[in-house]
């Protein structure tokens, strides 16, 4: 509910990132014009590329693309290279050398990169001759072009090669749409908030959501073991040394996530002993999903740490020592005194630690990167759906965090009053029970309830009298 709230507020406020529109007003998504006998739908732009080496994937600077883009705009520095599909040019009459032609469209494309700039450099900016084609491969200016090259998973990449090894010149950022009828445009004022609203929650890839709840849902279950035994055992050492771990512990939760993953991607990396070593026996780990998790188990381990010694440091020590006399041992001890007294700081911090591997962005970017359905979590699904212009499904993300986030706190604040509801009241019923049935016992103490024993003073007074009876007659 809160989140389609949300939605709906920025639907009804920001109608140009989720609405269609023609050329005129400045469309977002969408745009047609008078004369032409097709319109482009599902326009993206996309800031940057990589042209990082994986396995799998084509070499070069590459761009993800849809699958049904028939158009891409290629702006480079002294040149705009578009492409478009063969299917297109036949269906809708084009041709690539006609100047008329060409104008109608570029008209269309620099609105609608306008729109999408963000702040950045519009093609409508500069006055660059245009390379248009409808081959798969082209070469201008020294770079070769590659319109619908795959990768070993089938997604299609446009990918820009050059002989010189730097392909980045061949496009300082890549415009992609779909080009349909002119008439099945749907327009800004033709399509009604509701409408808008179900098509853009129909369009969302939700794979970010549950990658983040797998991967901080499998980070809390380490993070959870790692920061209560490491609790516990910091507890027990001496004070020197544990200024010394405590410190190696709680690091993580003070340095940048940029400086966390980048020291992660050292360690595992090819450059270093473990990574080489990883690598020699089959196991790779950056840029995998393992990675990711690996990245918010690092974030959020510090949270249950902290929360779980302030915990057992708070617990009364001569408590504990009193159970060490009664032949406890220190894992009875830690079971049944330590968890159960101090159980609520530690489901609190337990809670935001996992919010914490929730929200993770730098680190979890550094080491595991970006790849849809494997690493790319909900606030990295944010940042480059707005880098690419799709700043509605950037909203949409943003929403979810809000709602998330507050029902965290809400979590936290509930199960803290909860406990001090009992606090105020004294004995639970459970314990009320136990320190009854204790009661019924016939031990030693006193009736009345204090830790007094029980003494027979004429049987004292008989004991003095004959342990003094011996002693006088010497």
């Amino acid at each position: 509910m809160l989140v389609a709230c949300a939605l709906t507020f920025a639907l009804c406020w920001v109608p140009g990132f989720a609405f269609a529109g023609d050329a005129e007003d400045g469309a977002q998504i969408a745009a047609t014009a008078h004369g032409l006998s097709y319109g482009i739908e599902g326009f993206e732009r996309l800031a940057k590329g990589t042209a990082r080496a994986m396995e799998g994937q084509p070499e070069g600077y590459r761009f993800p693309v849809d699958e049904d883009v028939d158009l891409v705009v290629a702006p480079a520095a002294d040149r705009v290279v578009v492409w478009i599909s063969p299917k297109a040019v036949e269906k809708y009459g084009l041709d690539p050398q006609d100047n008329e032609c060409v104008s109608g469209l570029k008209a269309l494309v620099c609105k609608l990169d306008s729109a999408n700039c963000m702040g950045g450099a519009q093609l409508g900016d500069v006055d660059l001759p245009w390379y248009v084609t409808a081959e798969t491969t082209f070469d201008a200016g020294g770079y070769t072009y590659g319109f619908d090259e795959r990768g070993a998973d089938g997604d299609r990449y446009v990918v820009i090669a050059s002989a010189s090894g730097d392909a980045k010149g061949g496009a300082r950022w890549l415009d992609s749409a779909q080009m349909v009828e002119a008439s099945s445009v749907v327009l800004r004022d033709e399509q009604g908030p509701l409408t808008s609203l179900a098509s853009l929650l129909g369009d969302i890839d939700y794979r970010p959501f549950w990658v983040s709840i797998k991967s901080s849902g499998l980070a809390l279950v380490i993070a959870f073991a790692l920061g209560l035994f490491a609790a516990w055992k910091t507890m027990g050492t001496t004070s020197r040394i544990k200024g010394l771990l405590d410190s190696v512990f709680t690091i993580p939760m003070v340095l940048p996530p940029t400086v966390c993953g980048f020291l992660l991607l050292m360690l595992f990396g090819r450059s270093t002993g473990v990574g080489q070593w990883l690598i020699a026996h089959g196991v790779s780990i950056v840029f995998t999903w393992p990675a990711a998790v690996i990245s918010a188990v690092v974030v959020s381990f510090p949270l249950v740490y902290r929360t779980a010694l302030g915990a057992f440091e708070s617990l009364d020590t001569q408590m504990l020592d009193a159970a060490r006399t009664l032949g406890w041992s220190e894992r009875r001890i830690f079971a049944k005194l330590m968890m159960p007294l101090g159980w609520p700081s530690i489901a609190a911090g337990t809670v935001l630690a996992f919010a914490r591997a929730m929200g993770e962005f730098g680190c979890t970017l550094f080491f595991a990167g970006n790849y849809a359905g494997i690493t790319q979590t909900i606030p990295i699904a944010i940042y480059f759906e707005w880098m690419g212009g799709n700043t509605s499904v950037a909203l949409f993300w943003v929403a979810v965090v809000i709602v998330f986030s507050f029902l965290v706190i809400l979590f936290i604040n509930m199960y803290t009053a909860h406990s001090q509801k009992y606090r105020e009241r004294g004995l639970s019923r459970a314990e009320r029970k136990q320190a009854k049935d204790l009661a019924g016992q016939g031990d030693s103490l006193d009736p009345a309830g204090g830790d007094a024993l029980r003494i027979d003073r004429e049987a004292l007074a008989e004991l003095m009298r004959d342990d003094a009876a011996p002693q006088g007659g010497r």
